[in-house]
């Protein structure tokens, strides 16, 4: 099992930083690679991303999020991976990102990648983006601060104007996955909050997230 642990200083506060972070179909914006991230429910995600000149898919699950402390997640198909992104305050509206990734030895990430150093200096280049992605922002584009504990949704809250909005049509690859990957969630649930993103006029399966089970608020 290789493992790689990296750190970042952002120049906002904590909040903030760790909000954006829960915007997890804007990563493409900063992560190197990753194409698309689909969010399926409130606890698992599709990926998409270019590895070392091939293209690569796999559904994560999320196995821990706490408001302002960590996000921990990992693989149930593809390659295996998991890791945690933690939060914590490193002075005045300062926050220390800190990244940790598991990897299995073996895996199509370790063959096609570790033995370029391309894992670790995609993890730094990864951080560096998302530093600046942030700070070149006077805001968060979205927050969820719901709680998954043991691997089990605890508790749901959204933040910000318009969440449970429709911010556009899907494309047909992406409605046809979702209603592959989970039937019938595009329908609403009593109760329930829903994450929505900004959107990107460039992503068109960016759009259209106010029938998600999560609320990612767009502001």
């Amino acid at each position: 099992m290789g493992n790689i642990q990296k750190s970042i200083e952002v120049d906002r506060p904590l909040s903030t930083v760790y909000n954006q972070w829960t915007q997890f179909e804007e990563f493409p914006e900063f992560m190197e690679g990753v194409q698309e991230v689909i969010q399926l429910d409130d606890r698992r995600l599709h990926w998409v991303a270019d590895i070392a000149g091939r293209r690569a898919e796999w559904d994560a699950e999320i196995t821990e999020q706490v408001p302002d402390r960590r996000i921990s997640w990992r693989s149930t198909s593809g390659a295996p991976n998991s890791g945690t992104v933690s939060f914590e305050t490193a002075g005045s509206d300062r926050t220390r990102v800190t990244l940790s990734l598991d990897y299995e030895s073996g895996g199509v990430m370790e063959n096609m990648a570790e033995a370029m150093g391309l894992v670790e200096r995609r993890v730094v280049s990864d951080l560096k983006r998302f530093k600046e992605f942030i700070e070149s922002r006077a805001i968060e584009t979205g927050a969820w601060r719901g709680e998954v504990r043991g691997g089990q949704l605890e508790s749901t809250s959204a933040m910000g104007q318009g969440r449970g909005q429709d911010l556009g049509a899907s494309s047909p690859s992406t409605a046809a996955l979702r209603a592959k990957k989970s039937p019938g969630r595009g329908k609403s649930t009593k109760g329930s909050t829903t994450r929505s993103t900004s959107g990107r006029a460039s992503k068109q399966t960016r759009a259209g997230r106010g029938s998600s089970a999560r609320s990612r608020a767009a502001k």
